[in-house]
C-alpha cells in the first residue's frame, strides 16, 4: 500500500539516487573512468569517522548504514542507504574528514570514485552539480526530522516512524505485489529509532499483538501501514 496522502515519506528519504541519474554518456564516462569496485560483508567499514576522504562511493547492491557512535560506543544511525545512491561525498565539497562511519549491513558491492573525477564532474555538469545541490538541501529536512523525533516523540512513536522509513526503503526493487521484508537486527532497529533493544522487542510484541505486523526471526512484515501511521502519531 502507498503511503500518499497518509504519511509524508518524502521529508525522511534522500534523493541521491536522482543525481546520477542525469549524467549523459559522456558525464559518466568522466565520473567512472578510474573507478574500482569493493565487496563488503555484512558489518564491514567502508570508511570511519575521522578518516581522510580520497573520493566518494555508489552503492551497487546491498543496503549501507551511516551512524555516529558515542563516548559508550552506542550508535546511533543516521540514515540506511540503498543501491544506485552516493554516499561520502559531503567530506570531499568540504574537504573535511568523514563525519561518520558507513558499514554494510549486508553483502555489498560499492563502486569508489576518486575525488579528481568526481570534482571534475562537477565543474563540467552545471546540471550534475544543481542536482546534487538540490539532494544536499533536502537531506537537511531530512536530518532536521530526524533529530526532532528522538527529541521529541515518545519511543513507540519513534519506532512507528522507523518501521515506516525502513518499509520505504526495503520497498525499493520489489513490484507492488511482492511482500517487503524489513531485514535488519533488533540492534540496527533500536539504532535507528534512538530507543533500548529491549524496549524494541516489547514493542514489537506489543505492535503484533495489535496485528500491524508479523516476525519471522528478525524480519518484519508490516500489515496494517494505516494503524502502523496512527501509531506513529505524526503531524
Amino acid at each position: 500500500m502507498s503511503l500518499n496522502g497518509i504519511f509524508p515519506i518524502e521529508r525522511w528519504n534522500f534523493t541521491t539516487q536522482s543525481v546520477l541519474n542525469v549524467l549523459g554518456d559522456e558525464e559518466y564516462e568522466l565520473l567512472t573512468r578510474h573507478q574500482s569496485e569493493y565487496a563488503y560483508r555484512k558489518g564491514e567499514v567502508i570508511f570511519r569517522d575521522g578518516a581522510v576522504p580520497s573520493g566518494v562511493f555508489v552503492i551497487r547492491s546491498g543496503r549501507v548504514k551511516k551512524y555516529k557512535v558515542d563516548q559508550l560506543g552506542k550508535e546511533q544511525i543516521i540514515y540506511i542507504a540503498n543501491p544506485g545512491e552516493l554516499i561520502g561525498y559531503h567530506a570531499v565539497l568540504s574537504d573535511e574528514r568523514y563525519p561518520d562511519v558507513a558499514a554494510a549491513m549486508e553483502k555489498t558491492l560499492v563502486s569508489f570514485i576518486p575525488k579528481e573525477d568526481f570534482l571534475a564532474l562537477l565543474l563540467a555538469s552545471p546540471t550534475f552539480s544543481h542536482r546534487l545541490l538540490k539532494a544536499m538541501s533536502h537531506e537537511f529536512t531530512v536530518l532536521a526530522n530526524t533529530i526532532s523525533v528522538i527529541a521529541q516523540r515518545t519511543g513507540p512513536e519513534r519506532l512507528a516512524i522507523s518501521l515506516i522509513m525502513l518499509r520505504e526503503r526495503f520497498k525499493q526493487g520489489l513490484s507492488s505485489d511482492e511482500t517487503v521484508e524489513i531485514n535488519v537486527s533488533r540492534a540496527d532497529l533500536a539504532s535507528v529509532a534512538g530507543i533500548a533493544e529491549e524496549n524494541v522487542i516489547r514493542l514489537l510484541k506489543d505492535f503484533k499483538h495489535e496485528g500491524i505486523l508479523e516476525t519471522d526471526r528478525r524480519k518484519i512484515i508490516i500489515k496494517d501501514i494505516k494503524q502502523l501511521v496512527k501509531r506513529a502519531n505524526y503531524r
